[in-house]
């Protein structure tokens, strides 16, 4: 089973790697808003990410609303946040266009 980022770690890898994104309020999960130009842009986005998280069988908790994709990342069977998390959300990062 994967293991729980301490609180250190998993601040200096938001402040490192993941701009924008926020421990959430829990304290178990990790979150971001994205914004894009349209619908389908954020479609665009939920696919490629989509088949990427399907790959490291690590599903996001995300919803959408036309151009917005509000994402929540937490590894359930562990009971937070793991590098797993960092990982999904680097790839995530890299699938947005710049500037999000």
């Amino acid at each position: 089973m994967a293991q729980i980022m301490q609180e250190d770690d998993l601040d200096k890898a938001l402040q490192q790697w993941l701009p924008g994104w926020e421990v959430a309020q829990s304290g178990k999960a990790i979150g971001k808003t994205f914004k894009f130009e349209d619908f389908p842009a954020a479609m665009a986005f939920m696919n490629a990410v989509g088949d990427e998280a399907e790959k490291m069988n690590h599903h996001p908790d995300w919803s959408n609303s036309y151009n917005r994709v509000d994402v929540e990342l937490s590894t359930h069977d562990a009971g937070g946040v793991t590098e797993r998390d960092i990982e999904l959300a680097r790839i995530m990062e890299e699938k947005a266009p710049s500037g999000q």
